[in-house]
């Protein structure tokens, strides 16, 4: 056993560990789950030679300030994020994301913050020494699920490193900036002709605020008010990340990683995946407006997603 570990010497808004995910398990309640912007998880993974779904270190907005003990690692951060490495000789280093840099006995990380966006991601090589809970990493915090007792880091927490030192560092980079857009793609949902003629010329013409109502769980939006004609509760059905649901009050919901099982409120739609990373990094305060596509425009796009994800990996180097 590795006595490789960072010490939390401040844990940050909302830190915990993820990875793609989990699946199979919606019959008992739990949901995916996962890193909310899938792409910049699987690169940090990538520029420390991980395997693409090793379990990392999920932050929000105020990163974790981690110190590293009894070892050295290889580290990268990714996302729009400034942070700062803090040698141990008192030397303060400006980091650069999607880079990969080496991290010596007591040299600290302090993750200032996320840049326009909400979310970034920390990858060590070889991974952190934690146990998969029905197979996989991601902490649901909604559920208690995952590892750390399906709970996000707190103060003072120790988290363990598999390896006690880099052998052989080879620095790694890819010149790559996360764009985030506001125009976010969607398909009709399952309930979509609950609504009136209006209401849903305005859900795919008319932008919408997003509020501070916001985590993994899911996003409230603000703005044109969403008539339902037919009924403003239904019987509860399986839910699905990127579902917008619509109560009573006629502002919409997007769902994201922690989302629930079930649910009983109309849903007029749902995000493509190839736009679930661009949905979840929009900051509260800022606009999304809504453009319709077809099923085989989402497939579509989800092959051009993932093809431009498996390209950004091959060009790391």
């Amino acid at each position: 056993m590795s006595n490789t570990y960072f010490e939390i010497l401040r844990p940050g808004i909302n830190s915990s560990i993820q990875d793609k995910g989990r699946n199979h398990l919606y019959h008992i309640g739990i949901t995916i789950s996962g890193a909310m912007d899938q792409r910049i998880f699987k690169l940090s993974n990538a520029l420390v030679n991980n395997k693409l779904n090793e379990g990392v270190i999920e932050f929000a907005y105020q990163g974790p300030l981690l110190k590293l003990k009894n070892g050295s690692v290889n580290f990268a951060i990714a996302g729009n994020v400034k942070f700062n490495i803090l040698r141990k000789n008192s030397q303060i280093e400006e980091g650069k994301c999607f880079q990969n840099y080496l991290l010596e006995n007591d040299d600290q990380i302090d993750i200032i913050t996320t840049i326009n966006s909400v979310f970034g991601y920390l990858a060590v090589e070889g991974g952190f020494q934690i146990e998969k809970i029905w197979n996989s990493y991601s902490v649901n915090t909604k559920a208690k699920v995952g590892p750390n007792n399906g709970e996000k880091f707190s103060a003072n927490e120790k988290i363990y490193i598999k390896k006690t030192k880099v052998e052989k560092f080879l620095e790694k980079n890819l010149n790559y900036k996360v764009l985030v857009q506001k125009n976010i793609r969607a398909i009709k949902g399952t309930n979509f002709n609950y609504f009136s003629d209006d209401s849903k010329n305005k859900f795919f013409q008319e932008e919408y605020l997003v509020t501070k109502q916001s985590d993994r769980m899911g996003m409230r939006l603000e703005g044109a008010k969403l008539e339902n004609t037919i009924n403003t509760n239904i019987k509860s059905e399986g839910l699905v990340k990127g579902v917008v649901q619509v109560p009573a009050d006629g502002n919409p919901i997007i769902l994201f990683s922690d989302h629930g099982s079930i649910g009983g409120y109309p849903k007029i739609a749902v995000i493509i995946t190839a736009d679930h990373d661009k949905a979840a990094q929009l900051l509260p305060g800022s606009k999304i407006k809504f453009k319709e596509v077809n099923l085989n425009e989402a497939e579509e796009l989800y092959e051009i997603y993932s093809n431009d994800t498996n390209n950004l990996i091959k060009k790391i180097k």
